[in-house]
């Protein structure tokens, strides 16, 4: 036997700790906190309804129809910013399907307090609204100064509900414009921010949202053209995904779709 060769009770010991320094390297692998957030499906909210005892949009200054249907607008649920997510989790999310696992830069703005973390997702929200009613009543050319819209919608933050809260103003006040409605008494799902113009912008999160909208019972749901893609990753069976640009083109689609015309698809 050459004389730099380990003998073999050598060899079986310089494994034995390298198999300890791996298992040690492994557990502290698992159990340290990562950069990650773990994300779920979250709560949908008809905006046609109430949420939390009280109607999601008030209007006065003109005569509000009584739909039927459901616009439901959707949401993620993602774990808090100072949560401990270890590596067993984000293995675990990245396998699933009913969960997803995004770097926390992704989710919360970087080196902000919980605080300011959440006064950011209020006032998102907040503009979000705003927004939302502007666009919809520029889409039905009335004014702000004569129709007064109040928006609420408790422990929901960011600007991704600002599509359905304009398509929710939209239905209470003239529906399709023909005496029916948006809806055509489906319950209909989706998510995308929007602009005073009506231009509807990307949101993230889609394949947890079409899992929550077909979880509550929604069989149409709008996403941003953008994300088309992104949107059949998962899909729910019997979830129909129709893409839009703008307010304009959710309104024409839901017409089309009630009317029986060709809509728009992924």
């Amino acid at each position: 036997m050459p004389a730099d060769r380990p003998a073999p009770r050598r060899r079986v010991l310089l494994l034995a700790l390298c198999a300890v320094a791996v298992t040690a390297l492994l557990v502290v692998a698992a159990l340290a906190p990562l950069p990650f957030s773990v994300v779920h499906p979250g709560a949908t909210t008809d905006v046609l309804g109430e949420s939390d005892g009280g109607p999601v949009i008030t209007i006065e200054g003109a005569e509000v129809r009584q739909p039927g249907g459901e616009l439901r607008m959707t949401t993620i649920y993602a774990t808090a910013p100072d949560a401990r997510v270890r590596l067993p989790q984000v293995v675990r999310g990245y396998f699933s399907s009913e969960r997803a696992v995004l770097p926390r830069d992704a989710v919360y703005p970087v080196g902000d307090s919980l605080e300011e973390i959440r006064e950011y997702n209020v006032a998102q929200m907040t503009e979000s609204q705003h927004t939302a009613v502007q666009a919809a009543l520029l889409h039905l050319g009335l004014d702000e100064t004569d129709v007064q819209v109040d928006l609420e919608l408790a422990n929901v933050g960011g600007p991704s509900a600002g599509l359905l809260f304009s398509l929710g103003i939209v239905e209470l006040l003239d529906g399709d414009g023909e005496g029916g409605d948006l809806t055509g008494g489906r319950s209909v799902a989706g998510t995308g921010t929007i602009a005073p113009d009506g231009s509807v912008g990307a949101v993230g999160g889609v394949p947890l949202k079409t899992q929550a909208a077909d979880r509550d019972g929604a069989s149409v749901f709008l996403v941003p053209r953008q994300e088309c893609g992104e949107a059949r990753n998962d899909l729910p069976d019997g979830l129909r995904l129709i893409p839009v640009g703008t307010l304009e083109d959710a309104i024409d689609s839901l017409a089309a779709l009630e009317a029986g015309e060709p809509v728009p698809s992924c």
